[in-house]
């Protein structure tokens, strides 16, 4: 029987649920229903949520204000969700590439506002002052996605 290949620590088999629940576990913490709920859906979205957004997109599963609120403050600081501010001054989340904190480059759109996360790292940061310590690197891209554009180029 040939061994199973692995990629990015995720299982053979594993449902998103599951895959969502394991990478809560990894970051230290129980798999709630709640936090299990949101992560996955951070994961499948193709564009970064609102929060009003992610309790549309619940549904009936949705979860009361506060409870969110939590849920989402706790995904960012463990790093397993983004958190930034559209062109509207909304906040927008969405999963770590690879559910990981990992650098990685946002596209905005100035039609709608909406945030779409690009496979593409960020450059290189630049050399740093004597004493001078980087915490993380954002590089936000700005236009109109394609909808908006009207597939102009």
């Amino acid at each position: 029987m040939k061994p199973a290949i692995i990629r990015n620590g995720e299982q053979p088999g594993e449902s998103e649920t599951e895959r969502a629940a394991r990478l809560i576990r990894r970051a230290g913490a129980r798999a709630t229903p709640a936090r299990v709920r949101v992560l996955r859906l951070l994961r499948s979205a193709p564009t970064a949520l609102s929060h009003h957004e992610i309790e549309q997109s619940l549904g009936d599963l949705a979860l009361d204000r506060v409870t969110l609120y939590r849920v989402l403050d706790w995904l960012v600081a463990t790093g397993l969700a983004h958190r930034n501010a559209d062109t509207r001054r909304t906040f927008r989340f969405s999963a770590a590439s690879g559910s990981e904190h990992s650098a990685h480059s946002h596209f905005r759109c100035d039609g709608c506002g909406r945030v779409f996360c690009l496979d593409a790292a960020p450059p290189p940061p630049p050399r740093l002052p004597e004493g001078f310590l980087l915490s993380r690197i954002e590089l936000d891209l700005r236009g109109r996605c394609a909808q908006c554009a009207g597939g102009a180029q």
